[in-house]
C-alpha cells in the first residue's frame, strides 16, 4: 500500500473519494486541508508539497512552461462558467463589458484561471483591448518565475472595498451579493447559454496533477488514482459537470488559446503535450 500526500479540495465529484467510500488496495491518501484549497497550489508548484494535488489549470500551464515537475492527468474536479465573476460599481454608471477599455479593474492575480477565462471571453467575444485596461492586483502568482507587470494594490487594501469606494471600475473573479455592485453581464445566465452554443466549451477550473518523481517510478499508482477519481466523479450529482474526452480536450485548447494570447505562457501548447506517456493515454 503506497501512501500519497494530496491536495483535493471538497467537490461533489471528489466527496466519495475524500469519506472513504471509495477505496484501493494499492494507494492510501494522505490529505492535506489548505482553505481555500487554491492556497496549496503555490506549494505544489514552489516545493513539490504533495504527491497529488488539485490544482488551477492556468497555473498548471504556466508551470509546464517553466519546466516544473508535474504531470497532468485527465480528472476534471471544478468547472463552471464564468460570466457571473465579473462586477462593477453602478453608482459609477452603468458598464458593459465593451465599455472595460481604458478602465481601471481589479483581480486577485492576473494569473487565476478564472481570470483568464474572462479575459478571453471579453477579447475575442467583444473585442475589448485588454493592454488598454489598468489592470490591479493583490497577490503575486503561484509560479515564482513568473514576471508580473500589473500595478500591485496598496497593502491592506480588498478587492471588493476598493470597488464599493470608486477606486477600482470593475472587478474579475468575484461573486458577491452587495449594494451598487452588478454584473457586469446583466443576464450571466443567458450570455452563459449563448457563449456556450458559440463554443461548445465548458470551462475548466481545475484538473489533477501528479509529481513527476510519482510518474516516473509508480506508474501503476498513477493508473490507480486515476481510476479512483474517475469512480468518485461517477458517484457526484447529476447535475455536477463530467466531461468526454472530446469535451476535455475543446476546453483545453480553448484555455491554452486564452492563456498564450494575454501572454502568460509563451507558446500554445498542443494538449497532448499536458500529459505524460502513462497519463496520455488515459485521456
Amino acid at each position: 500500500m503506497m501512501r500519497l500526500r494530496t491536495l483535493l479540495g471538497d467537490h461533489p465529484g471528489t466527496a466519495a473519494l475524500k469519506n472513504g467510500l471509495i477505496k484501493s488496495d494499492l494507494v492510501e491518501f494522505d490529505f492535506v486541508e489548505h482553505s481555500p484549497t487554491n492556497k496549496g497550489f503555490k506549494p505544489m508548484v514552489r516545493e513539490g508539497a504533495f504527491d497529488v494535488s488539485e490544482m488551477a489549470i492556468v497555473t498548471y500551464l504556466m508551470a509546464k512552461s517553466f519546466g516544473k515537475p508535474m504531470v497532468l492527468l485527465p480528472n476534471v474536479v471544478l468547472a463552471r462558467f464564468q460570466h457571473a465573476y465579473a462586477l462593477y460599481n453602478a453608482k459609477l454608471g452603468t458598464l458593459t463589458p465593451v465599455g472595460l477599455n481604458n478602465k481601471r479593474v481589479g483581480i486577485r492575480s492576473f494569473t487565476t484561471t478564472t481570470g483568464a477565462w474572462l479575459r478571453g471571453i471579453l477579447a475575442n467575444d467583444y473585442g475589448v483591448d485588454l493592454d488598454s485596461i489598468d489592470w490591479v492586483t493583490f497577490e503575486d502568482a503561484h509560479v515564482a518565475e513568473f514576471r508580473d507587470t500589473t500595478k500591485r494594490a496598496p497593502k491592506g487594501k480588498e478587492i471588493i472595498q476598493m470597488l464599493l469606494d470608486g477606486e477600482l471600475d470593475a472587478v474579475l473573479g468575484e461573486k458577491v451579493d452587495r449594494p451598487g455592485l452588478k454584473l457586469l453581464f446583466p443576464d450571466a445566465v443567458a450570455e452563459e447559454k449563448s457563449w456556450f452554443a458559440k463554443h461548445r466549451v465548458m470551462p475548466i477550473n481545475h484538473m489533477v496533477v501528479v509529481s513527476e518523481t510519482l510518474s516516473r517510478t509508480q506508474p501503476e499508482a498513477v493508473r490507480e488514482v486515476f481510476r479512483l477519481l474517475q469512480e468518485s466523479a461517477a458517484r457526484a450529482p447529476a447535475a455536477s459537470p463530467k466531461f468526454s474526452a472530446d469535451e476535455m480536450r475543446r476546453s483545453l485548447e480553448l484555455i491554452i488559446q486564452y492563456t498564450a494570447q494575454q501572454g502568460l505562457i509563451p507558446r500554445a501548447f498542443a494538449v497532448d503535450e499536458l500529459f505524460d506517456d502513462v497519463t496520455r493515454p488515459l485521456f
